[in-house]
């Protein structure tokens, strides 16, 4: 004769960050119309600037320099400015304190959205660059893997700065920051022109005009990307997604 022997206790590490990554996959999903709004300014930045001379470019093939620095701008939109968005609201009406309420980790919070905003990116970055193909870019397919390990690095490290931002601030003011920090990164970023030079500290200081580099380094003219592109990336991925473990606030 069998006994029944219920053994209650928490669930596996793993299997709260599994459930935690499809919830955060589908909610990424029912939004919709965010991931649309995402795309819109790339999308016309990419058609803009990459198609007539609106701008002054330090090169004469126009999408070859476009195309790269408008899919680094949908990294940053996604990951870093939609991201601290959604969080600081979603901090706000509460819905982190049940979570925090939950088994799942700061660090496995982080993970999941990271994860979420990796697969949304993955379906941003490869609409635009088919739409780049369509009118007349020619990227280099075999500079595709560090073109991807540079991208995974800004993404993690915007991701990291948005939860940051939405857990010290509140909504509105997350809103305003990220907003803001987003204007200044797009304009000063080299994506509809050229960006000024400010050597080797500048990949520190701005990660998108950092990213857009490499993208062109790669995808445009089949080259390598520079040290000092790599170290500041890797810099941003793993110092903001620290901190934003270390100081994460549920409410």
């Amino acid at each position: 004769m069998s006994t029944f022997a219920p053994a209650p206790g928490r669930a596996p590490k793993r299997a709260i960050l599994g459930s935690q990554i499809r919830m955060e996959l589908m909610l990424t999903a029912r939004r919709g119309e965010a991931v649309v709004l995402a795309m819109g300014v790339p999308l016309l930045v990419l058609l803009g600037a990459g198609l007539f001379d609106v701008t002054n470019l330090p090169t004469a093939d126009r999408l070859g320099y476009v195309v790269p620095g408008v899919l680094a701008l949908t990294v940053m939109s996604t990951a870093f400015t939609g991201q601290a968005i959604i969080t600081g609201y979603e901090r706000g009406y509460g819905v982190l304190k049940r979570l925090g309420a939950s088994p799942l980790t700061r660090p496995g919070l982080l993970i999941a959205k990271t994860t979420a905003i990796l697969a949304l990116i993955v379906v941003q970055v490869l609409v635009l660059a088919l739409v780049g193909v369509a009118v007349g870019w020619r990227p280099e397919a075999g500079a595709l893997l560090p073109a991807i390990g540079v991208t995974v690095l800004a993404a993690a490290g915007y991701t990291g700065l948005a939860l940051l931002l939405a857990s010290v601030l509140k909504p509105e003011t997350t809103t305003g920051a990220a907003t803001l920090i987003y204007v200044v990164m797009m304009s000063v970023g080299g994506i509809m022109f050229g960006a000024p030079d400010l050597g080797a500290a500048g990949w520190f200081l701005l990660p998108l005009a950092a990213h857009a580099e490499a993208l062109r380094e790669t995808l445009t003219h089949g080259g390598s990307i520079p040290l000092g592109i790599w170290a500041a990336l890797l810099t941003w991925a793993i110092v903001w997604p620290a901190a934003a473990a270390r100081n994460f606030k549920w409410e």
